[in-house]
């Protein structure tokens, strides 16, 4: 991406957030991930502040608008914007993740407390022979 422009800045104080729109010449189509670094970098807001709405080309041009929503805080942005279903299957298999090492930790602790009660419990017995007559 070689030149950045803003086009409109609303600040939209309802939904505490900027409604911005760029114009970037670049050869090609600018990543989500590449705008929202150059965004954060260009504006001094987090990343996980910002939602980018729209990237939109026209055939044959380096120019390229992009619409996107800069929030004041993480919980504005949660509580306003809709998750995509990629963004909830990724939050699901992180929150299972973290679940299945807190079970994995858990058995661990389990495992170490029921040893030592194990071997006091059971002292070592001789088999006794049966007497034959």
């Amino acid at each position: 991406m070689e030149d950045l422009k803003i086009l409109n800045e609303k600040e939209n104080n309802l939904f505490k957030r900027k409604e911005i729109q760029i114009l970037v010449k670049s050869k090609i189509t600018p990543d989500y991930t590449e705008v929202s670094k150059l965004i954060s970098e260009k504006l001094s807001a987090p990343e996980e502040n910002i939602k980018i709405k729209k990237v939109h080309g026209r055939f044959g041009s380096d120019d390229f608008t992009i619409e996107l929503n800069v929030y004041d805080s993480k919980q504005d942005k949660d509580a306003t914007e809709i998750k995509t279903k990629k963004e909830l299957e990724e939050e699901k298999k992180a929150s299972e993740g973290e679940a299945a090492a807190k079970e994995a930790e858990a058995q661990k602790e389990e495992a170490k407390a029921e040893d030592p009660t194990k071997k006091e419990a059971k002292p070592e017995e001789k088999p006794v022979e049966e007497k034959k007559e």
